[in-house]
Parts: structure tokens; sequence; C-alpha cells
């Protein structure tokens, strides 16, 4: 095998591979005794025509295809690693000569890895915010978890007012028309939650139970769903019953009922820990990625296209994966947001560029630091992604962790030595 190396234009390279042709030969014998059965030669049983029987009869080129497929198999992935060249996607094969007792040439056109030209990247300056826990903060939780341990009554008598909880059926019609998800039977609606659209709620407000009545509303100009942005609709709504929320009392009984705790204080402070451990952790993860944005922002590169094309296919199957558990599709997710597969990824496509970016400064600064990662650091993240898992047994979470130290070493590697970077770049800045 001899290849010639030619750069066609920044991160694309073009590979001219010489096969020999008893290499070739070979390739086409492969060819032959893997398509044979299928050739019905007059005067030989069908499978059993000699190999120059089938070229006379069908043509020469009659094997090159899967005779082209060995050999670019057995000699492409040779050639990037003489070259050293790491490609980002599959290679635009283009065959120079072929043909029997010849040398087989052909191209492989390919997108490498761009370069990277790291700037300034320790000792940075980065604005790092801070998150206070007010009163309002703890006020509001403790009104949460009031509302959560309230009880519901059926209202006997009397209307529906704000604040209560109208059980009802209600059919919705635009243009005279039903539409999809009008409809609902003993529909549980707490007046005042803004849970339903324009004023329907306050529309209720004065009805018993046993009433019906046409509740006209306008669903907004970016609903959503183009059937109904912006439409007038006209709900037929019967009450079928109406509940009253009794509040508990804040105080001290209300805290042992609720908690661990023994007094209303007690539940305070520990809300107002809590609440503050959080504000920590936003405020960690911010600075985190206010230091990667200014890291990279240093740094020179450009990206190929087909990098960035790759992520947002990668965010495409997230999202997929996403909407699966909410049984939902791609196509409903579009129908309801009022999106198309283009707009969503035109949307992506920023994201995708920073995250490419960020994973290539990442990696070429892992190279000029020489960070090393040991075996024990990749166990220690395969067992975090056992119990991730669900697996809690500790000999079950040594099973776990073998499987993901076998099927996925190279991404586990990735990720621990991407780890130590972010930590060594985020502990050398400066928070300001």
């Amino acid at each position: 095998m001899n290849v010639k190396k030619e750069t066609i234009e920044e991160n694309v390279v073009k590979l001219e591979i010489t096969v020999e042709s008893s290499k070739f030969n070979e390739a086409m014998k492969k060819a032959f005794v893997k398509n044979a059965k299928k050739f019905n030669i007059p005067g030989f049983r069908k499978g059993k025509a000699p190999m120059n029987i089938i070229k006379k009869y069908y043509g020469e080129g009659v094997f090159y295809e899967d005779a082209i497929n060995f050999c670019c198999d057995d000699t492409y992935p040779k050639a990037l690693e003489e070259n050293s060249i790491k490609p980002v996607d599959y290679p635009q094969i283009d065959i120079v000569q072929i043909g029997d007792n010849k040398d087989f040439v052909y191209t492989a056109t390919v997108t490498v890895f761009p370069k990277v030209k790291l700037g300034e990247y320790k000792g940075l300056e980065v604005k790092k915010n801070t998150y206070e826990v007010t009163e309002e903060d703890v006020e509001k939780e403790l009104e949460t978890m009031q509302q959560k341990n309230a009880r519901i009554e059926t209202k006997e008598d009397g209307v529906v007012e704000k604040g209560n909880i109208a059980v009802i059926d209600f059919k919705g019609t635009v243009d005279g028309k039903e539409f999809e998800g009008g409809e609902g039977k003993n529909y549980k609606l707490e007046i005042g939650s803004g849970t339903f659209i324009d004023n329907f709620e306050d529309q209720l407000i004065g009805l018993k139970t046993g009433d019906s009545k046409d509740v006209h509303v306008k669903f907004p100009e970016e609903y959503g769903r183009e059937d109904l942005n912006g439409k007038e609709a006209v709900f037929k709504v019967t009450v079928n019953e109406i509940k009253i929320k009794e509040l508990p009392e804040l105080d001290d009984e209300f805290a042992k009922e609720i908690s661990e705790f023994d007094t209303l204080e007690e539940v305070k402070a520990d809300i107002r820990s809590k609440k503050q451990e959080a504000n920590q952790l936003k405020a960690d993860r911010e600075f985190e990625e206010a230091v990667l944005d200014a890291v990279c922002s240093n740094a020179e590169v450009n990206i190929p296209e087909v990098m960035i094309k790759k992520e947002v296919d990668n965010m495409l199957k997230d999202l997929e994966m996403k909407l699966k558990y909410q049984g939902l599709d791609l196509k409903t997710y579009y129908q309801y947001t009022n999106n198309t597969e283009e707009k969503v990824r035109n949307y992506m496509k920023e994201t995708a560029e920073k995250r490419v970016k960020t994973d290539l400064v990442v990696g070429e600064i892992a190279k000029v630091e020489d960070i090393k990662v040991e075996d024990e650091e990749l166990l220690e993240r395969a067992k975090d992604m056992a119990k991730q898992y669900g697996s809690k047994e500790e000999d079950k979470i040594q099973k776990m962790s073998k499987l993901i130290l076998d099927s996925q070493k190279e991404y586990l590697k990735t990720d621990v030595m991407n780890g130590k970077v972010v930590n060594m770049l985020v502990d050398s800045s400066k928070a300001i």
C-alpha cells in the first residue's frame, strides 16, 4: 500500500491510496466467494460457475463493489494511522484506477479535526454571581408547603370564588368546530391559578354546582398551535362540584406534622440552609461556565460545519429521548410548538457550535498540560454511573461498573480528563 497526502483546504485532507494488484485480486476472490451462490449460469449448477465464467457472462465489474469495500476497509484505517489523521466524518471515496491485474487506486477526501490555537487560559479574572436567601424566599417555600398540606373539602353551598377548586366538564369549539385537546371531564381547576387561557377562570366565578355556561376566550397569538393561534373559542362548561382548601396554621404543630423538626423556626432554618446550598451550587455552576466561556473566547479554532451538524443531531436525539419519556414524539412536539425540524436545528446550532468549541479547547488544554487519567479514576467514575443506573448493592455496583468500563472506556476517559481540566481552570481563575 502506498499513500499520498494532500491538504485540500483547512480541515480537509485528500489521501491517494494505491493497493497492489495482488491485494486487489485477493479482494476480487473474496467478492466472488461472497456472491457466487447468487449467479445462475447456463451449463452450471447455481453457485458452481467459476469466477472467470461469471465475469464473462455479467461483465468484468460484477465483483467490483464488494472488492472495493474489502480494499477500503482494509487500507483506509491504516492510511489514517500512518498519516496521524483524526477524521471527523466518513470520507468521500473516488476511484482513480481499477481493473484485473492492475493496482487499485482510490482517493479518500476527509474532514479532519481542526487545530486549536490556545490563548490565555490560566489565572483569568471572571465575575462570580452571588445569591442571597431572603425572608421572602423562606416565606414562599413555607406557603408552598402549606398549600401541599391543605385539606380539600366539598363546598356544599355557595358559589365559585377565587381560591376555590371548580370540578368541571368542558368542551371547546373554534368557529363552531371541536378541536383536539379541547375537552375535559371532572377537571379540577383552581380559580386564580392562571392554568387556563385568557380570563377563562374569572368567568366561572359566581356559578353554583350544576350550573352551565358558555365561556368565551381568545387564544394567544403565540399559543404554539397553528390551528389555535389568536383564535376565539367558546367552551361549554358545567360545574360538577366546588371544593375549598383549608390551609393549616403555620405553627409548631404544623412543623411537627410535615418535618422532623419540633418548631416552625427550625423548619425555617432548614429551608434557609437548603436554599443557601442550592444558591451556592448555582453560583459555582455559573462560574464554571463563565470560566469556560472566557477560556474559549481567547482561543481560535475554525470548526468544520460537519462537526456542528453532528452535535445538532445528538441534541435532537436527546430531545427525542426526553419527549419519549413524556409519551410524545418529535412530530407532536413540532406541531404543539409551531416548529419544524429546520427551525429547531437552526435554534440549536449556536449551542451546538459552543459545545463543540468547548470540547476542542478543553481537549487541547489536556494535551498541553499532559493531563493523565489513572485506572482508579476510571473505576470510580464507572461506579458513579452504576449508582445512577440504580445499582445499590456492592456486588451489583461492581458488576455494572465492569460492564460500563468494558463498553464505554474511551468515553469515561474523556469525561474524567475533561473534568480534571475544568477543575484546573476554575481553581486557577480569580472570582471578581
